[in-house]
């Protein structure tokens, strides 16, 4: 299946390591151009060398802080205006889970919510100049299903679902498609669940055992989940929120 992201112009954050930047090599393998970002001048730049090696697009990106919403949108702007406009948006950037405090809270809302709102805010005029366009936020099954304890990451990743709903609804007249997609328990190196395998390996190994596929998925299986949503192969789906979790969940999908 033709998914037809070949010269679309893609914007992701948080695109450097893990889930984010599977998911820009796949819009690069696709020809889609590309526009990455982390806090990190050098990883940006070393991301942008390995993507350009299987890219037919083009591959451009710069450090950007999206908690200083200045900075933000200008990276949006000035993304845009190279790549000629902004086709497809994923707002990648989370700060993680964590105890419980207000301090987490307020960082998760900061980054997690508000980043996303910005973003998308920043955007909306672009995919309207293109007529149309497609958003994907990334949230998480603990969005959707209560895991280990109250935690400020699972609150407002869940509130990014129905904020995809909600966009889904109120822009759908323009062309623009919204949705999420929540991932279950991934494993990659220097990941979160890398470091619950070394910290806590009985855990670790009673969550793989409790996947109904029996192991923790990868970045490379959410970030097909991403593009498939984001392309012409998903044309008629908005408003929804894709479950990628093995079997994880428990509940019925209605």
């Amino acid at each position: 299946m033709d998914l037809n992201l070949r010269g679309k112009n893609v914007l992701i954050t948080g695109s450097t390591q893990g889930i984010g930047r599977r998911i820009a090599n796949l819009f690069a393998e696709e020809g889609a151009n590309v526009a990455i970002c982390s806090r990190s001048p050098e990883s940006v730049n070393k991301a942008i060398k390995e993507i350009s090696l299987m890219a037919d697009g083009k591959i451009i990106g710069s450090p950007c802080n999206i908690k200083n919403k200045e900075e933000y949108e200008t990276w949006i702007n000035d993304m845009a205006e190279e790549l000629g406009g902004v086709d497809i948006f994923i707002p990648n950037v989370s700060a993680g889970g964590g105890m419980d405090s207000e301090k987490n809270w307020w960082k998760n809302f900061e980054i997690d919510v508000l980043g996303t709102v910005r973003g998308v805010e920043a955007v909306i005029p672009h995919m309207e100049l293109r007529g149309g366009g497609s958003i994907v936020m990334i949230s998480t099954t603990a969005a959707v299903e209560t895991f280990m304890a109250p935690q400020s990451y699972n609150a407002m990743k869940a509130a990014l679902i129905t904020y995809a709903k909600q966009l889904s609804q109120a822009h759908g007249e323009k062309g623009i498609r919204v949705n999420s997609v929540s991932p279950g328990p991934i494993y990659f190196d220097g990941g979160a669940w890398d470091m619950i395998k070394i910290s806590n390996e009985r855990f670790y190994d009673k969550t793989e055992k409790t996947h109904a596929l029996g192991r923790l998925g990868t970045p490379e299986e959410v970030a097909k989940a991403v593009v498939f949503l984001s392309s012409s192969g998903a044309s008629w789906i908005t408003g929804v929120n894709l479950v990628v979790d093995g079997g994880y969940t428990k509940r019925v999908q209605f």
